[in-house]
């Protein structure tokens, strides 16, 4: 069986653990004290409420692309489903970094548009499959 689908996943899985990190770190200063600032000061207190988003934002549209990647694993993975997988992952990387890295709002919808639009195209693989592919699985 082609594992062409579930790397991806496992990219964007990397990227939430990742997340879950660098929050932990961002929260440190606040929590148990470890790297604050000689006055007290958290230094990460302005991203860490953009590094939270974003982890939050990671278990609202991409569930639809794990659902539709694992229904594609298990009936047919074309090459448009891998490309649009991939595209899917590079997507909300970038994502991530402008929404984490910066407070530009316009760009992040123009790359979250990108992130929509591949599971909108990887539902439509799922919705409508090349003919016989669904052949009495």
């Amino acid at each position: 069986m082609s594992r062409a689908l579930i790397i991806p996943m496992a990219a964007h899985v990397s990227l939430v653990a990742f997340l879950y990190v660098l929050l932990t770190v961002a929260r440190a200063p606040a929590i148990w004290g470890i790297g604050r600032r000689p006055d007290g000061t958290n230094p990460w207190a302005s991203v860490e409420p953009r590094i939270s988003a974003n982890l939050s934002n990671q278990f609202e549209w991409p569930l639809f692309f794990h659902v539709a990647c694992l229904i594609l694993q298990l009936t047919h993975v074309s090459a448009a489903a891998v490309v649009l997988a991939w595209t899917f992952v590079i997507g909300r990387l970038l994502h991530s970094g402008v929404q984490i890295l910066t407070r530009n709002v316009q760009l992040r919808g123009i790359v979250f548009t990108i992130n929509f639009l591949a599971v909108l195209a990887l539902w439509l693989l799922v919705a409508w499959p090349a003919e016989g592919v669904w052949l009495d699985r």
